[in-house]
């Protein structure tokens, strides 16, 4: 799938870490998102930048992943004024089919209001989600 005048890259060089810290820290899943624990966690993580054809970037989304066994997709969006051009599933399709995605036991992901998004590529709800466990700190970014 391709979206005419539009770009998918994991080139971490074309990365607009204004662009995408200041989306995270206002989204409802990392509100706050200090832009050193962003550049740390981009810098730790395997992205994809969705970039119009003058090189702006409208999108992005990152992996977090031993490319072996495990992923867990993360910070996912698309800019608000390029929504409903079908990004959201260009991007989703092409990290799914990533050549260094392939053959892991298990990738998850969590999402408040897009499971109809990742449904279409195979993400279902956890079967036994009693097996699964957390350290869950929704405040850590807050100012204290």
């Amino acid at each position: 799938m391709t979206v005419s005048g539009y770009e998918v890259s994991c080139d971490p060089d074309k990365l607009d870490f204004a662009v995408i810290c200041g989306f995270i820290a206002s989204s409802y899943w990392a509100q706050g998102i200090p832009e050193a624990v962003m550049r740390k966690a981009i810098a730790n993580s395997l992205c994809f930048g969705v970039y119009t054809a003058a090189g702006q970037q409208v999108g992005f989304a990152r992996i977090i992943s031993d490319r072996a066994t495990f992923a867990y997709l993360a910070d996912v969006f698309i800019s608000p004024e390029h929504r409903g051009l079908g990004l959201s599933k260009w991007l989703v399709q092409t990290i799914v089919a990533h050549p260094e995605l392939q053959g892991l036991r298990r990738m998850m992901l969590a999402t408040r209001d897009a499971h109809g998004l990742y449904a279409q590529f195979g993400f279902n709800t956890v079967e036994n989600p009693q097996s699964l466990m957390q350290i869950w700190q929704p405040d850590v970014y807050r100012l204290k």
